[in-house]
């Protein structure tokens, strides 16, 4: 039998020499250059839960500003989302009435709506600050207010109880006063009057001696042609002159004291909102966001264009209200809404947030804003 020697450190060199090469080919796939995914193939790596909504609006479909909103809206998130959320909009009385919306989002029975909280006034008094209310905050105020004022936390707070997630959805600016068939002199040619106008501006209106009416947009031109209505506030000239309001008023009064800066609004059913994926939650939030500027700027555009055919194409006699209406107005409305703050803690508690953020920015709008209108 034949012995041969293996020298001791012969197994060590090998597993050394081993470990050397397994070190270097690392090395080797580290240093390699990672090849970029391509549009495609990040597409497929993204989860395929596909969320198909239906929103519900209190506006005719693809109406001018208000409608299109909405459209806007979805076709962004769309986009956003690589087509995880897909919602279909439905104008009013195609699923729900106009005034229906808040209800069908509450119960679950749609997704999503858009319109406006102050015709939710009956169920949640203070909704109304979360569109507007008379001689209030304008668009940049309650847009500061709602983001960095507390005023959407709030907002969200007296929404959870009906099962809603509420998001700023527009705003048209400084609205018109109205269309009257009726000179407005003095306070007094308000008594008798009926008028299409919603929110605590239908309060004002008839502690002033007038009949307050709220109707959905798109029977106005026929209550106010029939006479069901003696005179109507709307938007603005943008809006008005696409209902023909023209064809059947003679006087357009500014400015539109009963909503200075009216917010619009996305809501979205708690449930399923507070089922979706973190990441689809911010593409929500920043795409509210981005049509709730952009509404405001196609206002602050296109009413230009339309109240220069009014005057120069149709003859609308547009005046203002004499100072003594709007102080008497402004009185009245300060009344209903101290008495308001007594009967209803929830109601004192936002009235209490809103005046305070309104008068500060009033106090620096005074030397920015309003001094530079007057001496540009």
């Amino acid at each position: 039998m034949i012995y041969r020697y293996t020298p001791w450190w012969l197994p060590v060199a090998l597993i050394a020499s081993l470990l050397t090469c397994v070190v270097l080919f690392a090395a080797l796939v580290l240093r390699a250059p990672v090849k970029p995914l391509t549009q495609q193939q990040a597409a497929d790596a993204v989860p395929t839960t596909v969320y198909r909504w239906r929103m519900v609006t209190t506006w005719p479909k693809k109406f001018p500003g208000l409608g299109l909103a909405p459209e806007n809206f979805a076709e962004l998130l769309r986009k956003a989302s690589n087509g995880r959320i897909q919602i279909t909009v439905y104008g009013a009385n195609e699923i729900v009435p106009a005034m229906g919306v808040f209800d069908a989002v509450s119960s679950g029975s749609v997704e999503m709506g858009h319109g406006a909280a102050y015709y939710w006034k009956g169920k949640i008094p203070a909704s109304s600050f979360f569109t507007s209310v008379p001689f209030g905050m304008n668009a940049t105020e309650f847009n500061g207010w709602l983001h960095y004022g507390g005023g959407l936390e709030m907002w969200r707070e007296i929404y959870a109880p009906f099962n809603l997630v509420p998001f700023a959805g527009g705003n048209t600016g400084v609205q018109m006063g109205g269309w009257f068939n009726r000179e407005i002199h003095s306070i007094a040619d308000f008594k008798g009057l009926k008028m299409r106008i919603p929110g605590f501006a239908g309060e004002v209106f008839t502690r002033a001696g007038g009949t307050a009416v709220n109707i959905p947009g798109g029977e106005l031109f026929t209550a106010l042609q029939s006479g069901v209505i003696d005179a109507t506030e709307w938007v603005g000239p943008y809006n008005d002159r696409a209902f023909g309001f023209q064809q059947i008023a003679q006087y357009y009064y500014y400015p539109g004291w009963q909503e200075p800066g009216p917010g619009l609004e996305f809501v979205i059913n708690k449930k399923i909102y507070d089922g979706l994926p973190d990441d689809l939650k911010t593409m929500i939030a920043v795409t509210a966001r981005a049509i709730n500027q952009d509404m405001l700027d196609e206002y602050t555009a296109r009413n230009n264009i339309a109240l220069k055919e009014l005057i120069e194409v149709n003859k609308v006699d547009v005046r203002p209200f004499p100072k003594e209406v709007l102080t008497a107005l402004k009185k009245f409305s300060y009344e209903i809404y101290d008495e308001m703050a007594i009967k209803d803690a929830t109601f004192a508690k936002v009235w209490t947030s809103y005046r305070e953020f309104m008068e500060s920015a009033t106090a620096y709008h005074k030397i920015s804003e309003q001094y530079y209108y007057e001496t540009r």
